[in-house]
């Protein structure tokens, strides 16, 4: 480059490549679902949910062609249930390239390496395609590394005809999930896919280890796997009937009565704090008399931190435990993780390192007898919990300035603030909800691991917001949207109409 060329472009600034435009050429190969020109009726919504509900069941329950029959464990066995899927189905991958895609951009954007306007509708759709965009690449890449990491069978076994196919099932179920969510997200269903997912996963998880007619073998006898119908089994089979009772609620063996107790406890805790809300008087600055509460809930951004926090442990595991595999005599690789096989079904668990650390603790015993463990699984859920709950808040759209134009864009205002002090009035709220929220979450989730709850603290919580989210949407849905400040908001429905309602 010649000085002449160089000069020209002195005391002018150099154009700057944004993130977000380099994702306009492969645009045209993103999956995209259009969203419904008119507002879809909450029958309709529910025929959608269940449509996609069904589909995401049956592919749950069709097996990846190509699979070697001497298949090696499962990594992923201890968190499967919070990610929606299920080992050798066309669900291998579920929610996992997802929420994985939301997690690096949405931790990208907010610490402003990504530059995105969600003012701006441009921004929005190129951050959306971007996240997308994102997950195809995850999805290819997590298939392929469950192919070369033998999880279906050695390659060389299977042939690379197989090892193909094996990855092109994957793929296209991992594009029929993100299809999926978006339908959900744009307004044809309920929710969202991945809430439905989870929830419905958990809950089946739930609903088999209760009643679950499975007989299981060891050195006792012949006993079911359900705990509801072990005890039933315990009560005919045993002469003492305390002693079935006792072994119904405390058995080795299988979920009992101790951790479905646990397990109504911690439904019980989380609903009771979903009613903890600040609400804020709000008023019409167009029509004089109109007031509304705006609620500042202590769970403000809902099971998000827990769903994230699961992600980056799922994604630790995946990778920690195919290093081990690979390089196990490795001083790194063992510092990721140690894994060791487990007796029954020959699942893998962690027993050293970072993956050990961040696993939650078997028994509660374990307080006692590894306290290093207990205490740093305790500090790094509260922490990342907390850290992830304030930083959604920032890039999803929910902070107090965010609020505060969606307040003015609805002629609407704090009562007594105008202006910034509308602003100053939700600071003072919004970010100690997020944060405490975030632990609180974190907490909630610590107990109900350490009380043995079925399904692990992580999906108990995650069921009970997701179930108790769809209560109140459909709620919401019934309510005619001129009733409540939200139902403005969520269907753009100016504040006019409203007046010219009451004026007629």
């Amino acid at each position: 480059i010649n000085a002449e060329y160089m000069g020209s472009f002195q005391g002018k600034r150099m154009p700057k490549i944004r993130f977000l435009n380099l994702i306009k050429p492969v645009m045209f190969i993103i999956p995209d679902v259009q969203k419904p020109d008119r507002k879809i009726a909450i029958n309709d919504k529910l025929i959608w949910t269940a449509i996609t509900l069904f589909i995401y069941l049956v592919c749950s329950q069709i097996p990846v062609y190509g699979v070697s029959k001497g298949a090696s464990g499962d990594p992923l066995y201890w968190i499967r249930v919070i990610l929606a899927s299920n080992k050798g189905s066309l669900m291998e991958l579920g929610i996992s390239p997802i929420v994985t895609s939301s997690m690096i951009m949405q931790l990208l954007a907010g610490v402003k390496i990504i530059e995105v306007d969600q003012g701006l509708k441009e921004d929005r759709v190129l951050f959306s395609a971007a996240q997308k965009f994102l997950g195809l690449l995850i999805t290819i890449g997590e298939a392929v590394a469950y192919v070369l990491s033998g999880m279906y069978g050695d390659v060389q076994q299977i042939g690379a005809v197989n090892a193909v196919l094996i990855i092109v099932q994957l793929v296209f179920a991992g594009i029929l999930v993100i299809l999926l969510d978006e339908l959900m997200q744009k307004g044809y269903g309920i929710g969202s896919g991945i809430s439905l997912f989870i929830a419905t996963n958990i809950s089946e998880s739930i609903l088999w280890k209760s009643f679950s007619p499975v007989t299981l073998s060891h050195e006792g006898g012949v006993e079911y796997e359900g705990a509801i119908i072990a005890l039933f089994h315990s009560l005919i089979v045993k002469p003492n009937k305390l002693n079935a009772i006792e072994h119904a609620f405390f058995r080795p063996t299988g979920a009992n009565l101790s951790n479905l107790m646990a397990t109504v406890i911690v439904f019980l805790i989380v609903i009771y704090f979903q009613g903890f809300r600040v609400e804020l008087n709000i008023i019409s600055t167009k029509v004089k008399g109109y007031q509304q509460k705006y609620p500042i809930k202590l769970f403000y951004t809902s099971n998000i931190p827990i769903i994230l926090q699961t992600a980056l442990v799922a994604n630790l595991y995946f990778v920690s435990q195919i290093v081990y595999k690979k390089f196990k005599g490795n001083f790194l690789a063992r510092l990721l993780g140690t894994w060791q096989e487990h007796e029954a079904g020959g699942q893998s668990y962690p027993v050293g390192g970072l993956a050990y650390y961040m696993s939650p603790p078997r028994e509660i015993s374990e307080l006692i007898t590894d306290p290093l463990h207990s205490l740093f699984y305790i500090a790094f859920v509260l922490t990342i919990c907390a850290w992830f709950s304030r930083l959604w808040v920032d890039v999803s759209g929910q902070s107090a300035k965010d609020v505060a134009n969606q307040l003015k864009d609805q002629n609407m205002t704090i009562q007594s603030q105008r202006g910034e002090g509308v602003v100053k009035q939700l600071n003072r709220y919004i970010p100690a909800a997020a944060a405490f929220g975030g632990l609180c979450i974190g907490a909630l989730t610590i107990i109900a691991d350490l009380l043995g709850a079925i399904g692990s603290g992580t999906g108990i919580l995650l069921a009970v917001t997701i179930i108790y989210q769809y209560i109140e949407t459909i709620n919401k849905e019934k309510v005619k949207p001129t009733e409540l400040f939200f139902g403005q908001i969520n269907n753009s429905k100016p504040l006019t109409q409203y007046s010219r309602k009451k004026k007629k």
